[in-house]
């Protein structure tokens, strides 16, 4: 048997929260390198430090002396956070974690560029708000004709999305509905179909006013501080709903569900959140943790069978839930054609198609190659940020897969 690691943090780190989470989750790391095997950008570069084992001693080494260059920010920028390596790890190393450890101590450490800076401030001042975001992509539209035509592959056109009905009835049971920030601009049709579907189950799914970002695109650019105040809203937002007894919180796109699943972790120091954040973080669930468990007899199929199915890095290793929407989509009578190396990333995650764009459109051919090679009539994923980053690689429509049941 192979030994733990040891560990050796320097007094600063190690007597904080996040220093005994990082020598907590390196202990358990026995670097076998079991993990290299199934990491997207390991694959692509064949360096080692650029493959999970490689970057946990470059953070280990950090923690440990104190000293952070641009080589070991490189190689942690460079990561997806697909959490392929979670998956494979066979001592259950929490690597998103200690990752993430490691990107805040070296955003403290080191100074970025004064382009990099602009580029992660703009992410962080645009992407999360709703309307900040509606309003570049109404301005990207308008002047669309102007661009070349890779950068026009990059902005969906706008798309009509009308209610089934001008008065949805309320169920008894209800639910809430995180809208989200990029996503009711760039495909509205997604939410929409949820309410619908599940407005025939029987549920209303609620939008709660004054709900907002996830926090995501905050926590995985390391403005960590800034991400707890997303939580903070949504928390409030979301809680009289809960006590009024809302079953679960709906997160159509994966990635925001992730997050939302992580509350609990995010928040779990601070007094006036822990026990609310633990209490949310159980109640979000992706659409089909509920869905599975309903009768669904009434659905019937869309008039395209043949589809191929792109489960999100963060659906299949974030939340642990591989295979399940491929057997729902099976139950209801659609032909799920095979994909070569469905458990690699696509290449969108989150932000990393514009900061590490290179890599990106690497990941995104390969996996293109893989989805088109039956020819399917549909790519259904499970979150905008790889939905809209497979459509600008093919002219077969990418959807989410609750848009197939009508």
């Amino acid at each position: 048997m192979r030994a733990s690691m040891q560990t050796h943090l320097i007094d600063k780190i190690k007597n904080t929260a996040d220093g005994r989470k990082a020598d907590e989750i390196l202990r358990n790391c026995v670097h076998c390198g079991f993990c290299n095997a199934t990491c997207p950008t390991y694959q692509l570069t064949g360096d080692e430090l650029d493959g999970p084992r490689g970057r946990i001693y470059l953070i280990k080494n950090m923690l440990e002396t104190g000293e952070a260059g641009v080589s070991t920010r490189l190689h942690l920028d460079r990561c997806l956070t697909c959490l392929n390596c979670q998956t494979t790890c066979p001592s259950g190393v929490a690597y998103g974690q200690l990752l993430e450890i490691g990107r805040q101590q070296i955003e403290k450490d080191t100074t970025r560029k004064f382009s990099e800076r602009v580029v992660r401030k703009l992410l962080r001042s645009v992407l999360p708000y709703k309307k900040r975001f509606n309003f570049l992509l109404y301005l990207g539209r308008s002047f669309k004709f102007l661009l070349p035509a890779e950068s026009k592959r990059k902005i969906p056109g706008k798309k009509n999305t009308s209610k089934s009905s001008t008065s949805e009835p309320l169920h008894s049971r209800k639910m809430l509905l995180l809208e989200g920030c990029v996503q009711p601009g760039l495909s509205p049709e997604t939410n929409q179909a949820a309410r619908d579907v599940f407005n025939r189950l029987g549920i209303t799914l609620i939008d709660a006013s004054g709900a907002g970002c996830c926090g995501a695109v905050s926590h995985h650019l390391s403005a960590t501080d800034e991400a707890r105040r997303f939580v903070r809203n949504n928390i409030d937002a979301w809680w009289p709903f809960i006590e009024k007894g809302a079953e679960a919180i709906i997160v159509t796109a994966s990635g925001c569900g992730l997050m939302v699943k992580e509350y609990a972790d995010l928040m779990e120091n601070d007094p006036a959140y822990a026990e609310k954040a633990k209490t949310v973080s159980a109640l979000a669930k992706d659409p089909v943790e509920v869905l599975e468990n309903e009768n669904l007899s009434g659905f019937i199929l869309n008039q395209e069978k043949e589809i191929v199915f792109h489960p999100p890095c963060t659906l299949q290793h974030g939340q642990k839930l591989a295979g399940r929407t491929e057997a729902l989509l099976k139950s209801l009578g659609y032909e799920l054609q095979p994909v070569q190396d469905s458990h690699l990333c696509c290449g969108s995650a989150g932000t990393y198609s514009i900061l590490q764009a290179d890599l990106s459109q690497q990941l995104l051919s390969n996996k293109l190659t893989h989805l088109l090679a039956t020819k399917p009539a549909i790519i259904a994923t499970a979150n905008i940020g790889c939905q809209q980053h497979l459509q600008t690689g093919t002219d077969t429509p990418v959807v989410h897969w609750l848009e197939l049941l009508k």
